[in-house]
Formats: structure tokens, C-alpha cells, sequence
């Protein structure tokens, strides 16, 4: 069975004695591989198991006994039916073509009796990478990401991280290995990335898991070469298990892979078809605000106010901003506390604080206003204080409990947004401070609750998915109850940064780091996962910088989305003219930034004290360099997008001549398709630089 979008060709092998599988995914109209690939669907069943005995989540014995039913079409999507005769469960296969890639996402249906699945996968396929898929050919891609230590990406052999050689025809059974990725809770990218790449030959296989909360991927060898299998969250990793009663159904988390041909940078073209795909995600969503202009946002948190508002501090702050060219004055953390610092495990009726804004918020709001600006604010909807007066007024199933007691992380309560009366709290929260002439809200979240919840006799990962799609459809109410309004997502930086939130939200917060000199190699890597049109990188400006440190540390945004703070109301006029000048810088970029695709001249797994990354379409490069200490005065930069073109090369900041700020000299090499870099003015030194293509 062959089935078609505009971009990819799909082969489906279908077999009275087999399930279905996936024999080949190609560009459209491209010659390519065909194989012998896993089950399209695997599910661990209670009391079926698997076979061979093994932690992958490939071999079930219920995957091996699915069978074709039929198939259908519906809105441009195909569904493909199997059923497994001995549990009478059915598994339905929804692919939907997206641009640059194919969504996916597998729904169980339980038949005559109850069935306990324990994993399902969202889709299993082959790498098509090679004719053979060999392993031996392979590499993986994988993203890292810890608390300010966000977007590290690593590159290695399949045969070195998990999938150790062997002989299935000795043993008479195939590896059991597996190459394993997993993040857990509710920080869907608080310890690995949802992306991920498998590369080899020219060729490159990208995906990624479209979920808010736990999440797992791994790499398998079968009889015919590695294998990848998608789930959310499971039993063995996350605690999630289901009962499905007869007739009811259960619907995994979709998933989008794309595959990508390109002799010089493979990974580059798979990442740039998944930019292609979130953008379409976003498109869909209707977000308001990604169609359109894309403000500049200052927030008064970091390296700035620190959670410490007033409205003796915020004013002339908001002043600055508004001479910078800022569109939007969010106040963050500490609004709210009338405890002079006591309010980590008191928050939850975000209410203004008396004392902080003498002649209250709604008038420090309004002289923002005043200034220009749309006024934003912090908010952490999903946690109560153990020391908040809701603790006590909430019902008890509107937190999320285990074996009876309330679920404790960091002083916090989690709220179970599946509970009408969390729900209810938080609506009137939003529309209360929607009222005040709030018209962004940075949404953040600096806890994980474990597991998840078992209130309703489910097992915690039950509870905690069921949790995760409640959040999306609260956060779809608000947007439709307040149109126009922004919503920055953050998540201790970027601890929650999948596209299952992202595909609604406006801004990304990409980090929590602090120091400039780290920030670099977070924001060159952060696209490979994030649109860059949504990626908010600090720009963090300060007055006691050098015109060089100071370049240094907005340059981040200008090729993101920039997100002002730092004391611009203490610069003298020349300082805040060079934060005005970046915030000029960005503006005239955006309409690139929000149609580009990313690149990594020096990798995307590149260490060391030069970072760069690049944003291409059809006639323009722009290409961001960061000159760390301890770097040699000289880089070279391969850019094979641009070989064999003449190109004028300008600088778009710091602008040239800018006063204290030195020289950087750029050579471009056609033949070699190489931009040769050289500068002696001492690190850090950063600069945005703009390459087009001559008439």
C-alpha cells in the first residue's frame, strides 16, 4: 500500500500472516530504500508481554499478532486498522501530512474485554538511512537539557551508545539492546531533548515527540538493520498504565519524523523540513501573534530585579524600555509578595501586594500603558504554596496525591487541572488580571511532581498525561476567551519545551543562565529544537559592561527572539543607544528569522570557544558568531548552502563604527563555500553578520 503528501512517499506492507509495517518513507518522487521494517505498532499488553524477553519496546507478543482490518481516509489523513484476535484490541495508525513532515499517532481500541496496555508506541519504523540500514553506518543525534544547561547536543556511533555488535544467527535471537532516551514528569524537556536525528550516508532521520509531559525514544537492531520506536510515557519508565474497558479507547502522543537527502549537510535539511513542520504547527493552532509582528518583550527579572518589583523600581525601568524600542514591560516574580521575600511557598491567590505598589498595580499598569508599552506578568499557574491560604479552600482531588497524601516538590502543591475547581482558579486569576489590562503572561513552572497523581484509581502516569492534556485545553480556553493575548511559556527556563505547548504559545523562554559568557552555545543550538521566531533569548544588557560586552550579550536575541532586561534605566545615553540600536537590529531581522532555516557551520554538537550558527533562505544567510576567551583570532566558517555564489557581506551588528567596539575582517571563499573570520579585539566579542547573494 502506497500513500502520498506533498512531500513524502510512504510503503506500507500488509500481509495475512504479519502486521503492518512501515517498508519505506522517501521525499516525493525520490528513489529509495525498501525493507523488511518492525511493526508499525507495538503495545505492551498485561499478561501478553514480549518475546524475546527485553527492556525495548519492539517484540511484543501483541504487536507481532496485529493484523490488518482496513484503512480509510479522512481530512487528508490516512488511518490504518489492525486487530489482534486473541485480546480483541484494535490499533488504528493516523499519519497526517504536515509540511516537511509526517504526523503520526496510534489509537487503541479495546474490544470485547478490558485490556491493561502498558506501552504503546506512537509509531515504529526502520531508519531508511541506507539500503541495509546497517548499524554499523549509523550515527545518533541526541539534545541534553538540563537547568541552564540547555540544548547540549551529542553526536556518536549507534555501536557506541547502546547497540553493542553481536551474531543473530549464532545466538538465534536478535540484539536486545537498545539506544535509550527518556524524560520524566512533567518537565518534558527537563533532562533530554524530544528531538533526536539517526544519520548516515548523506542521509538524515529527524523526529520528534509532541507531548507536555514524559516522553521516550530508543534505537533497536533488528534481523534487517536499527529500528526506532516513538512512545509516551510507560510503564517501566514513568509508571503509566492504562485499563481500557470494552470499547473504550486509549490515544497515544503524536509524533512527526521527516527524512532528508543532501550530500554536504544531511542533519541540517532534516532539521530544516522540522522547522518547516512546527511552523505549520503553529499555523494551524491560529496563535495570534506568530502571523503577525512579533513584539520585543522586556522583563525586569534577570540579572535586573531578581523577583524584587516595585513600583518605585518598575517605573523608571519601563521608561528605558520604552526609549529602547521595547513593545511589551512584563513584571515578573514578586508582584505578589507582601512578605518581603517569603513568597516561594505562599503563592497561589496572585494577588497584588499593597506594599509593593502603594497606589496599586492596576495604576503602575496603566502608566505602562502610558509609556506605550503592553503591559505583561508572571504567573506560576500550576503550583500552591504549602503555606497558601488555597491549600485549605481547594479540595483535596485538586492537587495531585499519591496513596492519599498531597504530592510536595520545593515547598509546592501541584494542581490536578483535570479538577474543576483548579480550573475555575486559575480562570479567574487570568481573567481577573486580563481585566487589570494585562496583555502577556509569562507562564512558569519550577517544579516536577514525581510520577504523576493516582487520584481516580489511576496508576500516577495515568494521571499525570491526563494532567498534561488538561493543561493544553485549559490553556486553548484562555486564548479563545482573550484574543490577542501573548503567552510567553517557561518552565524554569527551558524546562517544558515541546510542541504540544509551543504550538499554542507565543515566546519560549530558551534559558535561565545568567552569566553571558554560557548563554553563546545555548542560543546556537537552541533552533535545532525550537523556531527561532519563538525562542527567547536574555539580552541582558548592563551599564557597567563595555560597548563589547554589552553587544556581546544582546547578540543572542538578534537572530531569535530577542527578550530585553538588565538596568537600562541606569545607562548613560550611549549605552542605552547601543540596547536601541540591537532592538532596531532585530526588528529589520524578524522577517528572515520567522521564514529561515537553521544550520551549524562548526556542528550542531560543536564544543569550544568560537559558536555560530546560521539562518538561510533562498538569497540570505545570516550568520551569528560568538568569539569566546581563549579562541584563536581566526575561524573558518564552511557554509556549502552558499558555494559557488558571490555574495556581499555586511554587518548588521554591532553596526560598524560603533564607539567602543573594534574590528572584524570577513573573506569569502566561493570556490570552497567558506567565510573566513579574523579578529583581534579581545573576547568576549560577538557579532550578527548578513550574507546575500550578488544579482
Amino acid at each position: 500500500m502506497r500513500w502520498s503528501t506533498k512531500d513524502f512517499d510512504l510503503e506500507f506492507a500488509t500481509a495475512a500472516d504479519a502486521p503492518v509495517s512501515l517498508r519505506s518513507l522517501t521525499p516525493a518522487g525520490a528513489p529509495g530504500p525498501t525493507a523488511a521494517t518492525p511493526p508499525l505498532v507495538e503495545v505492551q499488553v498485561l499478561g501478553h508481554g514480549r518475546f524475546p524477553g527485553s527492556h525495548r519496546y519492539s517484540c511484543t507478543t501483541v504487536g507481532a499478532r496485529l493484523r490488518y482490518t482496513g484503512h480509510d481516509l479522512a481530512d487528508g489523513a490516512l488511518r490504518l486498522h489492525q486487530a489482534d484476535p486473541v485480546t480483541g484490541l484494535h490499533a488504528t495508525s493516523v499519519f497526517a501530512p504536515s509540511d516537511g513532515a509526517v504526523r503520526t499517532w496510534t489509537v487503541l481500541r479495546a474490544g470485547d474485554r478490558p485490556v491493561t496496555v502498558q506501552a504503546v508506541t506512537s509509531l515504529v519504523l526502520g531508519t531508511f538511512v541506507n539500503e541495509a540500514t546497517a548499524v554499523d553506518d549509523l550515527d545518533v543525534l541526541w539534545g541534553d537539557n538540563d537547568w541552564v544547561a540547555e540544548s547540549r547536543w551529542h553526536r556518536a556511533p549507534l555501536r557506541e551508545v547502546g547497540l553493542p555488535a553481536m551474531d543473530p544467527a549464532v545466538h538465534h535471537h536478535m540484539n536486545r539492546a537498545r539506544m535509550a532516551v527518556t524524560t520524566r514528569s512533567s518537565w518534558s524537556t527537563g533532562e533530554r531533548l524530544p528531538t533526536g536525528l539517526i544519520t548516515g550516508r548523506g542521509t538524515a532521520l529527524a523526529f520528534q515527540i509532541e507531548h507536555n509531559g514524559a516522553w521516550h525514544w530508543e534505537v533497536g537492531e533488528d534481523r534487517t538493520g536499527a529500528s526506532l520506536a516513538l512512545l509516551g510515557p510507560t510503564d517501566a519508565e514513568h509508571q503509566w498504565s492504562t485499563t481500557l474497558a470494552p470499547g473504550a479507547t486509549f490515544t497515544s502522543v503524536p509524533v512527526a519524523v521527516t527524512l532528508a537527502h543532501h550530500a554536504d549537510d544531511p542533519v541540517g535539511a532534516a532539521l530544516a523540513a522540522l522547522t518547516a513542520h512546527r511552523r505549520s504547527l503553529t499555523a494551524a493552532s491560529g496563535t495570534a501573534g506568530l502571523d503577525g509582528p512579533l513584539p520585543v518583550v522586556y522583563n525586569d527579572y534577570m540579572n535586573t530585579l531578581m523577583g524584587d518589583p516595585t513600583a518605585a523600581k518598575v517605573l523608571p525601568l519601563a521608561e528605558a524600555a520604552a526609549k529602547a524600542g521595547a513593545d511589551y514591560y512584563c513584571i515578573d516574580a514578586g508582584w505578589y509578595d507582601d512578605d518581603a521575600g517569603g513568597w516561594w511557598d505562599a503563592v497561589g491567590a496572585w494577588e497584588p501586594s499593597a506594599s509593593r505598589f502603594p497606589d496599586g498595580l492596576g495604576a503602575v499598569l496603566d502608566r505602562i500603558r502610558d509609556l506605550g508599552l503592553v503591559p505583561g506578568i508572571w504567573l506560576e499557574p500550576e503550583v500552591v504554596g504549602v503555606h497558601s491560604p488555597l491549600a485549605d479552600t481547594l479540595p483535596a482531588d485538586a492537587f495531585f496525591q499519591r496513596g492519599g497524601h498531597r504530592v510536595v516538590e520545593h515547598g509546592r502543591y501541584q494542581l490536578d487541572l483535570r479538577h474543576p475547581a483548579a480550573r475555575a482558579h486559575l480562570d479567574a486569576v487570568v481573567d481577573r488580571l486580563a481585566g487589570m489590562g494585562v496583555g502577556f503572561f509569562k507562564l512558569d513552572y519550577n517544579i516536577m511532581p514525581g510520577p504523576g497523581t493516582d487520584t481516580g484509581g489511576l496508576a500516577p502516569g495515568a494521571g499525570l498525561l491526563e494532567h498534561c492534556r488538561a493543561y493544553l485545553d485549559w490553556l486553548d480556553a484562555v486564548l479563545a476567551r482573550h484574543p490577542g493575548l501573548l503567552i510567553e511559556n517557561c518552565a524554569s527556563g527551558g524546562m517544558r519545551a515541546d510542541y504540544a505547548t509551543l504550538s499554542r504559545l507565543h515566546l519560549q523562554s530558551t534559558s535561565d543562565q545568567q552569566d553571558p559568557l554560557l548563554y553563546p552555545a545555548i542560543a546556537a543550538a537552541t533552533p535545532a529544537s525550537i523556531l527561532p521566531e519563538q525562542a527567547g533569548h536574555w539580552g541582558y544588557a548592563q551599564p557597567e559592561m563595555s560597548a563589547e560586552e554589552s553587544a556581546f550579550t544582546l547578540v543572542a536575541g538578534l537572530t531569535g527572539r530577542l527578550y530585553l532586561s538588565g538596568h537600562l534605566a541606569r545607562m548613560d545615553e550611549e549605552q542605552l543607544a547601543l540596547v536601541a540600536t540591537a532592538v532596531a537590529a532585530h526588528r529589520e531581522l524578524l522577517p528572515h528569522t520567522a521564514a529561515a532555516v537553521p544550520s551549524w557551520p562548526l556542528g550542531l554538537d560543536h564544543r569550544g570557544p568560537w559558536q555560530a550558527f546560521a539562518l538561510h533562505t533562498a538569497d540570505t544567510a545570516v550568520v551569528t558568531v560568538w568569539r569566546l576567551p581563549g579562541a584563536p583570532a581566526a575561524l573558518e566558517l564552511p557554509l556549502p548552502a552558499l558555494r559557488g555564489h558571490q555574495l556581499t557581506c555586511d554587518q548588521v551588528f554591532p553596526a560598524p563604527g560603533t564607539p567602543g567596539t573594534g574590528e572584524w575582517s570577513r573573506a569569502w571563499n566561493a570556490a570552497d563555500g567558506v567565510l573566513r573570520i579574523a579578529t583581534d579585539v579581545p573576547a568576549p566579542t560577538a557579532r550578527v553578520l548578513r550574507l546575500t547573494k550578488a544579482p
